[in-house]
């Protein structure tokens, strides 16, 4: 780290006058968050919920290999004992020695909601970034850096700023943040903000407004950046190939007195080779921001006119740099059978078009999965796609599918079954490595219950985190199938 940015650094951390924020202790094991969303009053109980210690699709990263230590660093919603707090918590999987440490508890989120998850990302001398995100405008969101490279032993609180209107303001709200570290330009941060007095006729009613803010040093942010603001709002999520970083969304339309939210559809792509200098097409077409309109250059795919809702799940790269996102269709927004087919799909630009293929079918619109594409070009999803013990709940039995010619046909492999809750939410980390490939926790899918962390291997074995550490250092424990 140069002089400069050090000398600037310092002068923006609490220096350990943050202890109200900041706990930086060591847990005794690993323990998700169990949380709910919208109760539905039928035999699902809600519309989704379980152990989301990986929740949502519209936050990344929760974990980055780093291969100067050849460890991956993850983090996760925590909580204590009780269940009843979310509590951001780091920790790292050392790839030569097979073990886990006790895990760091940053700092208490003061709330048990999973939409408040942190995410991190690390930069170029190694510090671990920490961003801890809220849910709309009622909490505050903070950012805590590692106080030394590659070590999750503590952390320090950054008084990050952003400009508005010309003025330097605090950044200390935003939610669904997708962090990205772009080589030799710095941070770009995709992320939403909740915008009110918007949507006619419901002034109090919130859009989701998706937007992006980068810097160069993590400190000091520019001016938020709306991509897209259509009717009421997206949800998006993204990736990044190089330096290029991109963007799939969907839209909520106005729906009169509900969230326009439950009937999110269609399917958007567009992508900034440049930092955020200029966005354009998977094609090349330049977009002017903010997208405004319905009918646009960056639609893949018009999922309206088939009464279809959207939900996306990943992004992911082929050789060549073209995008594949990975996402979920059905027919309606609550839990159950009813609402099926709910299918898998791959939507890959092959340099002239969209070819759109559907991989599978599960039992929830929140069984989310993510998307890898290997240097020998195959292809791979793990996720939740066969029916778990709460059926038609979120998640279910983790499965890896394998595609060897671009999504046309796929295998199947399991690697959960005979669980005893739903498993939910497999993350990629950034710069996958063999020995941790996916990231998740399981929770029952109907009512409160404790929530175990996992990771699989390159080979399909699954271990599980332990819940209770006696020593510093412990072996994760191999789950066979049954």
């Amino acid at each position: 780290m140069n002089l400069l940015f050090a000398s600037l650094l310092s002068l923006h951390l609490f220096n350990g006058t943050d202890t109200t924020i900041t706990l930086n202790v060591s847990d005794d094991g690993y323990r998700g968050i169990w949380y709910s969303s919208q109760p539905s009053g039928d035999e699902y109980v809600y519309k989704y919920s379980g152990g989301l210690a990986t929740y949502p699709a519209n936050h990344y990263p929760f974990s980055v290999y780093a291969p100067a230590v050849n460890k991956t660093f993850f983090c996760y919603g925590g909580t204590d004992a009780a269940g009843k707090t979310l509590l951001h918590t780091v920790s790292f999987f050392d790839h030569a020695r097979g073990k886990v440490p006790r895990p760091t508890i940053v700092l208490d989120k003061k709330t048990s909601d999973a939409h408040d998850n942190p995410v991190l990302n690390i930069d170029a001398q190694g510090y671990i970034w920490l961003f801890s995100t809220a849910h709309g405008t009622s909490a505050p969101s903070y950012i805590h850096r590692s106080d030394r490279p590659y070590d999750i032993t503590s952390f320090t609180r950054v008084q990050a700023t952003k400009k508005v209107a010309g003025q330097t303001s605090p950044l200390d709200n935003f939610s669904y943040l997708q962090a990205w570290v772009v080589p030799d330009s710095g941070f770009l941060h995709l992320f939403t903000h909740y915008d009110r007095q918007v949507i006619p006729g419901y002034p109090d009613k919130p859009r989701r407004t998706i937007s992006f803010m980068k810097s160069s040093n993590g400190i000091s942010y520019g001016d938020w950046i709306d991509i897209a603001a259509i009717e009421e709002g997206h949800y998006q999520t993204s990736g990044q190939y190089g330096k290029k970083i991109a963007t799939s969304f969907n839209f909520h339309p106005y729906r009169q007195g509900e969230n326009g939210l439950n009937y999110r559809t269609n399917l958007y792509y567009i992508e900034t080779p440049d930092f955020g200098n200029t966005w354009q097409t998977a094609d090349g077409h330049k977009i002017d921001l903010p997208v405004r309109e319905v009918q646009n250059q960056a639609l893949v795919k018009d999922y309206r006119q088939e009464g279809l809702k959207v939900y996306i799940n990943d992004l992911a790269f082929d050789a060549h740099g073209n995008p594949v996102i990975l996402y979920i269709t059905s027919k309606g927004f609550e839990a159950g059978p009813a609402n099926g087919p709910h299918e898998w799909h791959t939507a890959h630009f092959n340099g002239r078009h969209w070819d759109i293929r559907t991989i599978t079918r599960s039992d929830n619109n929140y069984d989310m999965g993510s998307l890898y594409i290997e240097t020998d070009g195959r292809w791979m999803v793990i996720g939740p796609t066969t029916t778990g013990p709460q059926a038609y709940n979120t998640g279910g039995e983790m499965v890896r599918w394998e595609s060897n010619d671009q999504g046309k046909t796929w295998t199947s492999q399991p690697l959960t079954r005979g669980s005893q809750y739903n498993h939910s939410y497999p993350r990629k980390p950034v710069q996958v490595q063999d020995g941790f490939v996916a990231f998740w926790a399981d929770g029952h899918g109907r009512q409160p219950s404790p929530s175990s962390l996992y990771f699989a291997n390159r080979k399909g074995e699954v271990y599980r985190l332990p819940q209770k550490m006696k020593k510093k250092f412990a072996r994760p424990q191999r789950i066979h199938l049954k």
